[in-house]
């Protein structure tokens, strides 16, 4: 298994995870992408956006690879008037991580995170091991539990 951070966090704290490595395809980063190339359904992917409050704070928000931030009911549960993605070029700046390798864990400081309450519908689900190419398997209440996430239905519904 390939030591990083994320890794390294997690067998410290000694969380049960396994780490899932693919063929990353620089021109498709997305959650999309890596369910067709693993097979994984895209329900049990979540990706990690970052966010600003208007207030300047971070916020961590994870939702499933297909779904579509909620913005005006994040911002409603991290009590401000408004939250918008950070930048890009502003991401490993601020996480250490950079797009398509952000994971809710091992960011270089800890801040508000939420995650999407459909986590709770299954065993497992995947998050970024901090790295392209590389996931982590992981029980959706263990991870909650360790990062002090908050749970809610932070996705626009689409149905």
């Amino acid at each position: 298994m390939k030591k990083n951070n994320v890794v390294r966090e997690l067998e410290k704290a000694k969380i049960d995870f396994k780490t899932l490595t693919y063929e990353v395809d620089e021109n498709d980063l997305s959650a999309i992408a890596l369910s067709l190339k693993t097979g994984i359904f895209i329900g049990q992917i979540f990706k990690t956006l970052i966010l600003f409050t208007d207030k300047k704070e971070l916020l961590v928000a994870c939702i499933q690879g297909d779904g579509e931030l909620d913005l005006k009911n994040l911002a409603k549960l991290a009590g401000c008037k408004k939250v918008e993605m950070l930048e890009v070029k502003e991401l490993f700046d601020n996480t250490g991580y950079v797009r398509g390798g952000c994971s809710p864990i091992g960011i270089k400081k800890r801040h508000r995170t939420f995650i999407d309450a459909s986590a709770n519908n299954f065993e497992k689900i995947y998050v970024s091991a901090g790295v392209r190419g590389m996931q982590i398997e992981i029980n959706p209440q263990t991870l909650i539990k360790y990062l002090g996430m908050e749970v809610s239905n932070l996705q626009i519904d689409n149905l």
